[in-house]
């Protein structure tokens, strides 16, 4: 039986099949690259089949998609005020991708790309990108004020600025290290007890209880971790907009 890292490893599809990591061309088609677009799939699935009648009295499909619609709405309102409802196709979408990829990592053969530390700090740079261009554009230079603590003594400016540049840098690196670690241990704790599952055979109904209960414990994890990344995303929205 393979090891709990096992699940990790990004293989090439296509013609660069059976290629290792480090032979692989930039371009490389990998099992990462096929469930990001599966994920895009389901997701567009889901909103589309939800949406499709809109009738009065909805569905169960058309009522969950719009309790997701408005629980996004509700986030944003919450967190970044009237003036982040621009920003709601983009809050809607990072939301959706980060919780179907964490949930379809759960189906047995699949792959977590929200697992690798590479595709969520592509996604936590982007999110600090794009937030900082929303504060420059905003305010011009005025943004900088952001890492000068309102109040803050001038003798004290020298040694606070430092340390808020580095605070607001570091940003992008805590959004991926959060998700990615969620996903990792959650995933190899689930691996280690499958494996007493079938090591242990008739003996194995106690492990694969525990599998049971873990999985329903992932798929709560599955969702609290995209919350997390989205309410984060909101707040430094809000600092841009806000300069708070």
């Amino acid at each position: 039986m393979a090891g709990p890292i096992a699940q990790f490893e990004i293989k090439a599809l296509g013609a660069e099949a059976g290629a290792s990591l480090s032979e692989m061309p930039f371009h490389t088609f990998t099992n990462s690259s096929l469930w990001m677009l599966i994920t895009v799939a389901a997701v567009s699935i889901f909103m589309i089949v939800g949406m499709n009648r809109r009738e009065l009295v909805p569905g169960p499909w058309q009522s969950l998609a719009e309790s997701v619609y408005e629980f996004i709405s509700g986030m944003i309102k919450d967190n970044v005020g009237d003036e982040g409802r621009k920003f709601f196709p983009f809050i809607f979408t990072l939301f959706m991708f980060v919780f179907f990829g964490n949930l379809l990592g759960l189906i047995p053969y699949s792959f977590t790309f929200t697992s690798h530390i590479i595709a969520t700090f592509a996604m936590g740079a982007f999110v600090v990108t794009g937030v900082t261009l929303v504060g420059l554009f905003r305010h011009g230079f005025k943004f900088f004020g952001l890492f000068v603590p309102h109040g803050v003594p001038a003798y004290m400016i020298p040694v606070m600025v430092p340390i808020e540049l580095i605070s607001y840098l570091s940003r992008p690196v805590s959004l991926a290290v959060r998700l990615c670690a969620n996903m990792v241990a959650g995933h190899m704790l689930l691996k280690v007890f499958a494996g007493f599952v079938a090591a242990l055979g008739l003996f194995g109904i106690l492990p694969l209880g525990m599998v049971v209960v873990l999985t329903g414990f992932e798929v709560l994890v599955a969702f609290l971790q995209a919350y997390v990344f989205t309410i984060l995303t909101c707040l430094y929205l809000n600092d841009s907009i806000h300069l708070h």
